[in-house]
């Protein structure tokens, strides 16, 4: 079956395999060229790198996409950031369309923004932040964000502003065992703890907003490193800030960049994991063997692994793990040449439809369409998805141009058969069965969303003011 769909930025058709669990309804594939709201012009300062997590607020009808550290690979000093968006959802199908930026929230701390350069000297995190996981705490409205680098748990307010930081278990953090020193910019002299890029990944928060689970990307150096199919997911209290469990995680398997990308809460207890390896269409992926699945896990029963070391022989129990229930890889875009792109990240069940299923959202990463080359400096990479491999066939060009490129052309083709690489959306509906046991997060208190909606208003006014001021 093909259907055809009309978005503001691309008119993409799909094609749907048959699968058991979530079915496919329709996806969008989204200008990977677009700004954001924050008034950056280019790659570097304004253009939305898309979907390292997406997150659903029941409570506000909001969605949320979050960016990781920028473009720049951890060189830039880009401010990281979270975009709120608007998705038009048919109430009846589960289709989407419309995506809108709606607005742009830079992270702060008290001295200055977050920014995603890697850490200098690497024993210090300072402002470093590569963000990753976002959800918003049932309880206050806040953001929690996992980052990479530390790897850390943060919470922001409404505004983006740093409210505290919990604190990450000291057996995570990566460092060299034998001098207890950390390197949070890569893994040389570290010899335990996360690997490099590869830290809370996930973030999920329970219905009721007491607990946040932050999940490592893959293994630790300490337990397998690169070869390690088994990783770890983190409980932390939101009261206290501090971590009261660890659980472990077997992924399907190791190599091919294998790793968990998003984390959803289900109840308290289940969750669903996306994991998936490094290929597909990306940016210096390779294409063949994509493998993009959606599995449901039950910490229930799982050993508190706090004190194990995973590989050592020690006997644990890992979280119960069942699926997979979705396969992202069956069902493609016509835009991307019916090709799997490489980086989904980005999972979160959407709003309830009128016959009692929920939307289920999957996004990717597309890397803000920008590679380096070995001189460092940062090129736009544009592709044309109906080759048998766009990356092999893809223009270069120096960012912001169509010309002076390398690759298979010195420019651009003005005819519009080669793209930046967009960000992705699918659109699943999920029946209840498929979500059987879900719990949505609690409605916030009523104190606390009338503060919210009263700064709103507050900010609105001063807006008003100023800019008839201006006028």
């Amino acid at each position: 079956m093909k259907i055809k769909t009309t978005v503001a930025f691309l008119t993409i058709l799909f094609t749907s395999a048959a699968n058991a669990g979530p079915a496919f309804v329709n996806g969008l594939a989204l200008d990977g060229g677009m700004l954001d709201l924050s008034g950056g012009t280019s790659a570097n300062n304004g253009r939305v790198g898309y979907f390292s997590d997406i997150y659903y607020d029941t409570n506000r009808n909001e969605w949320w996409g979050l960016s990781d550290r920028g473009p720049g690979g951890g060189t830039l000093d880009y401010d990281t950031r979270v975009q709120r968006f608007t998705l038009d959802v048919n109430a009846t199908t589960g289709a989407i369309s419309n995506f809108q930026i709606a607005q742009t929230i830079k992270f702060s701390n008290s001295r200055s923004s977050l920014n995603g350069i890697a850490p200098n000297p690497t024993n210090v995190l300072g402002n470093a932040h590569d963000p990753e996981g976002f959800v918003i705490n049932p309880k206050n409205g806040n953001f929690l964000v996992s980052d990479e680098y530390g790897p850390s748990l943060l919470e922001f307010n409404r505004n983006g502003q740093l409210v505290r930081t919990f604190t990450t278990p000291a057996n995570i953090i990566p460092r060299n065992a034998a001098s207890g020193t950390p390197n949070f910019a890569s893994d040389t002299g570290n010899t335990a703890g996360k690997r490099t890029n590869r830290g809370f990944e996930g973030l999920a928060i329970s219905p009721d907003g007491n607990y946040a689970y932050a999940m490592l990307q893959s293994a630790m150096l300490d337990e397998g490193g690169g070869n390690g199919t088994i990783n770890r997911i983190v409980k932390f209290d939101t009261t206290t800030g501090k971590a009261v469990a660890q659980y472990a995680y077997e992924m399907k398997r190791s190599g091919q960049g294998q790793g968990i990308s998003a984390l959803v809460a289900i109840n308290d207890h289940e969750f669903f994991v996306l994991e998936r390896n490094n290929r597909g269409v990306g940016i210096g992926a390779t294409l063949a063997t994509a493998d993009k699945e959606v599995y449901r896990i039950d910490l229930n029963g799982a050993t508190d692994v706090s004190k194990i070391v995973l590989d050592a022989g020690a006997g644990f129990t890992r979280v119960t793990k069942s699926g997979p229930i979705l396969d992202l890889d069956a069902d493609t875009l016509a835009a991307l040449g019916n090709k799997s792109p490489e980086k989904w990240e980005g999972l979160a069940v959407g709003p309830k439809l009128t016959d009692g299923s929920y939307l289920l959202l999957a996004g990717t990463d597309n890397d803000y369409s920008v590679t380096q080359n070995n001189s460092g400096n940062q090129l736009d990479v544009y592709l044309r998805f109906s080759d048998a491999d766009p990356y092999a066939t893809s223009i270069q060009c120096p960012l912001g141009t169509t010309i002076g490129c390398s690759g298979a052309a010195a420019s651009v083709p003005v005819d519009g058969s080669y793209q930046l690489l967009p960000g992705v959306l699918h659109a699943y509906k999920a029946s209840a069965e498929d979500l059987a046991g879900y719990t949505p997060p609690l409605p916030e208190p009523a104190t606390s969303t009338m503060m919210f909606t009263a700064l709103g208003l507050l900010g609105f006014v001063v807006r008003r003011r100023k800019s008839n001021a201006a006028a």
